[in-house]
């Protein structure tokens, strides 16, 4: 097998030639990427069913998801307008004489991508990260994840492929198999990688982060790292539908055994007799749903650790009546005062899986305390009704500070991939909540702004030539155009 070095140094020189490459040769890339993976049929499916214990129909609709995303930056790379063109032709008369200056975006370089656990599709060797660093132009190094490697592998045959197919310089695209964690940090702290994406454990993410922080030139590392997506219930929307609201969430808590990072893990709401019917309706909601294997022995150790330790904390009441197992996914709910909550922060922390914590608030003020008390999320849910936010309308500002994706009256599972969802949010959730790993949106993070200055026309990349013969939005001296300067 090819040293670290080796294997990022041909990244690097393919980087090289392909960022040169044009939006739509890398459209017809990724198009075939899509078109192999699903060539791959049942065998893919079923391998992917073996290695995580994820049904069928499930995997299905990811592989799908997965699909559309890479068809989604095709589409992207089609439109052109990604590179946010813009143009300020020079003024000679001004004083000192204006120079014409053009900006548009480029890419950064060697990007490394570490598959998520949870994911073997959508997140993982062709997911949102891989497909929207290929789309902008970047080199891509994959690290599988230990927990589906032979999926993994059929994967990156399949992008491989395609880079064949299509002509794509040699190396563009490269998977790393080593599960060490020796090999992830090399990875990282190698010269010619230019930034990292990642998602999956706090823990994991932060030492990304510490790794590329400590290089001679640092690198953004673009980490997700989980949530407790706190939930806020509010006391007009629980008397109306205590009932409605409780079946939504236990569904909400359980869906895939709790194994997705906007799980809602945390609910709060101010004690009443509303509140209580929520909670009894809940509890028993996820006592009749039967435990189940989670995606790997690792995950379901962790679960039976964190889910075990948060049983035995003080002042906690577990509400279902499941019995905790080392081999089986559990669903689990439980209660406490806000007092206790906020005295033991251990309590706030992911516990990945079926679980979920009732914080039961004195006030509406010690609601907002435990909400803030949180920290950084990348969803947040206030229920309520038009009185509730007549009454406390100082909520909605609230969670704007709190998560990149604040819902009201729903549940934080399921992301839609659109141009408008943001999959971020502010420490710990991500490791920069100003970007987000979902939707078109996520090529941001694999660029950089570049201004060519006094350059002939010539000389200039397409999309900023005079002639706009892409056809693309540009900003021509402050005003959006598609009209040739």
């Amino acid at each position: 097998m090819s040293s670290i070095s080796e294997i990022t140094n041909k990244a690097a020189i393919a980087f090289e030639q392909y960022s040169m490459t044009t939006p739509l040769q890398r459209a017809a890339f990724l198009e075939t990427i899509a078109n192999n993976i699903e060539a791959l049929g049942d065998t893919l499916l079923e391998q992917a069913n073996k290695e995580t214990n994820l049904p069928l129909a499930r995997l299905t609709g990811e592989r799908g998801r997965t699909c559309f995303q890479l068809r989604m930056f095709a589409t992207m790379l089609k439109q052109g307008d990604y590179v946010e063109a813009s143009i300020d032709t020079a003024i000679p008369t001004k004083t000192p004489p204006k120079p014409d200056i053009r900006q548009m975006m480029h890419p950064l370089g060697p990007v490394v991508v570490f598959g998520a656990s949870n994911f073997p599709f959508a997140y993982s060797t062709a997911g949102g990260d891989t497909a929207s660093a290929l789309a902008v132009g970047c080199s891509v190094i994959v690290k599988a994840h230990p927990g589906h490697l032979a999926t993994s592998t059929l994967v990156a045959a399949a992008i491989q492929q395609a880079a064949e197919t299509n002509q794509m310089p040699a190396h563009v695209f490269h998977h790393v198999t080593t599960t060490d964690f020796e090999t992830g940090k090399s990875l990282v702290q190698a010269d010619a990688i230019t930034a990292v994406g990642f998602t999956g454990s706090r823990t994991g993410g932060r030492a990304l982060l510490d790794y590329a922080s400590s290089r001679i030139n640092p690198i953004p590392v673009f980490s997700e790292m989980g949530s407790v997506n706190p939930v806020v219930l509010l006391e007009d929307a629980l008397t109306k539908d205590a009932a409605g609201i409780a079946k939504n969430y236990a569904g909400s808590i359980t869906l895939g055994m709790g194994q997705f990072c906007t799980n809602p893990g945390i609910l709060m709401g101010v004690k009443s007799e509303a509140l209580t019917s929520f909670s009894t309706t809940l509890a028993t909601e996820m006592s009749s749903i039967a435990p189940a294997a989670m995606l790997h022995d690792g995950i379901q150790a962790s679960y039976f650790k964190n889910s075990t330790h948060a049983l035995a904390q003080k002042g906690i009441t577990c509400l279902t009546t499941n019995t905790p197992t080392s081999n089986n996914g559990f669903p689990v709910l439980t209660s406490v005062d806000a007092t206790t909550f906020l005295n033991n922060p251990s309590l706030s922390e992911e516990v990945f899986g079926p679980y979920s914590i009732l914080i039961e608030c004195s006030s509406i003020e010690q609601l907002k305390q435990v909400w803030k008390s949180v920290h950084g999320q990348i969803s947040t849910t206030i229920m309520g009704t038009d009185q509730d936010f007549a009454n406390h309308p100082e909520l909605l500002n609230l969670a704007l500070s709190i998560a990149g994706r604040v819902l009201i009256n729903g549940v934080p599972t399921g992301v839609e991939v659109c141009d408008s969802m943001v999959h971020g949010g502010p420490y710990p959730a991500t490791t920069d909540s100003r970007f987000t790993a979902v939707g078109v949106n996520a090529v941001k993070r694999w660029l950089r702004p570049i201004s060519f200055q006094n350059w002939p026309n010539h000389l200039l990349p397409l999309a900023l030539q005079n002639n706009n013969t892409l056809s693309i939005w540009r900003k021509v001296n402050g005003q959006l155009t598609k009209e040739s300067v």
